[in-house]
Parts: structure tokens; C-alpha cells; sequence
């Protein structure tokens, strides 16, 4: 009797496998989101108002949030380095179920996903940036208008999907650990503003998360031969 040798798994199949994975991910966020904040806060009363700090971070977390699983979706793709493609998978799938856990917050306090008007009206005051320098409330994309800190502008991100191989790794690893700085920036600022111990959990999930991926980062970019762009 001969062995039968292993069938290689088409690659369509792995991406349908993967799409559903992060799909189920989102749904369980937004799952865990609603049922978290029921338990923590029964009170309508206490429900946050549109233009708080709850309401208005859960708006713009989950817009940062979304271009940085778009460019680790990118990367994930067309990268042919596992090291950046595993790094991206982790990006995309941990971002994809704490913005499912803020969309959760934002329906079950009937608030719209996005905010209108330009982003971060709910920071009233400067905070301070990754490095302890203060940072303006939003930095401006010469293409489009307002921009939070750390995310990317159309430019860079077309310049980012033109690439390939080495440059690729590099210009995503520069462009993502910016974006994790910026973003760092905005949930610290979100923690010390408000008393709701749900979105407190979340900065705490998020700052342990982005904190070990920010130092994994930076030693890739210098295994590349590599700096992190400027702030």
C-alpha cells in the first residue's frame, strides 16, 4: 500500500479561510462591546452624549483604526517576507475586533458610526504624543482636508500599493508604526478624559497591543537597514 501525499490547500481557499476568520473576529468585537458596557452601565441616564469623549473616540478610534487594517491588509497580500505578512495578519485581526467593540458601544448608545464634521471636536485640550512633545489636534492632508494623528495620507498610500519586495516591507512598517504612535496618542488622551471603565479597558488593551508591536516594529525597520519616518 502506498501513501497518499498531502494535498496542497488552493490558495483561494486560505483567503476565503482568512476573510471569515477576521469577519468572525469583527462580529465578536461588536458582540463583546454591547454586552460589556450593558454590564458595566445600566443607567440610560449615564449613556454618552454625541460629542463626548466616549462617543466621539469610538467615531474616530474606529476610522484610525480601519486604514491601519487596510494597509495591514495590503501588506499581508503582497509582502513576501513572513515576518511582515505575520505581523500585518496580527494588526488586521486585533484592530478588526476592538473596532467591532466600539461600533457595539456607538449602536447601543444609538449614536452614528461616523462623526460629523471634521475628527477629534471631542479633544478639547492639546495631548501629548508618543515622545511627550505636545501634539496638535489634527494634522493636515494637503489632499483631503483633516487627518488624525499617525494616519496616512492618500499620497502615501498610493505610494505604499506601487511598491514591492524590500521597499514595500519598509515603507509598511514606517508608515504603520507612525500610525500606532498617533493612535497611542488619541487613547491615552480618551483614558485620562473619561470615567467609562469599558473604553478604560480598551486604551489598556490597545496601549498593550500597540506598545509590543511599535518595539517589534522598530526592530524591523533596523534589521532593514531602516529609520522610522519623522514624527
Amino acid at each position: 500500500m502506498t501513501s497518499e501525499e498531502p494535498v496542497e490547500q488552493p490558495t483561494w481557499s486560505r483567503w476565503v479561510i482568512i476573510g471569515g476568520t477576521l469577519l468572525a473576529v469583527l462580529l465578536i468585537g461588536a458582540t463583546a462591546g454591547m454586552f460589556l458596557t450593558r454590564a458595566i452601565d445600566d443607567d440610560p441616564a449615564a449613556t454618552p452624549a454625541a460629542g463626548s469623549v466616549e462617543v466621539g473616540f469610538a467615531q474616530d478610534m474606529s476610522t484610525h483604526h480601519l486604514q491601519a487594517v487596510t494597509m495591514a491588509g495590503w501588506a499581508r497580500d503582497h509582502s513576501t517576507d513572513p515576518e511582515v505578512r505575520q505581523l500585518a495578519f496580527d494588526i488586521e485581526r486585533t484592530q478588526l475586533e476592538q473596532v467591532g467593540r466600539m461600533k457595539g458601544w456607538l449602536m447601543l448608545w444609538d449614536k452614528p458610526e461616523q462623526p460629523i464634521g471634521a475628527p477629534m471636536q471631542w479633544m478639547t485640550e492639546p495631548m501629548q504624543g508618543h515622545d511627550g512633545m505636545s501634539m496638535a489636534p489634527s494634522s493636515v492632508n494637503p489632499a483631503g482636508g483633516p487627518l488624525m494623528p499617525g494616519m496616512a495620507t492618500d499620497a502615501e498610500l498610493t505610494k505604499l500599493r506601487s511598491l514591492s519586495g524590500k521597499q514595500l516591507d519598509v515603507y509598511f512598517l514606517q508608515l504603520m508604526l507612525r500610525h500606532h504612535q498617533g493612535g497611542t496618542a488619541m487613547a491615552q488622551y480618551a483614558a485620562s478624559h473619561s470615567s467609562l471603565p469599558a473604553l478604560k479597558a480598551l486604551v489598556n488593551s490597545m496601549l498593550t497591543s500597540q506598545g509590543a508591536e511599535m518595539d517589534q516594529m522598530k526592530l524591523m525597520l533596523s534589521a532593514r537597514n531602516a529609520q522610522p519616518l519623522p514624527a
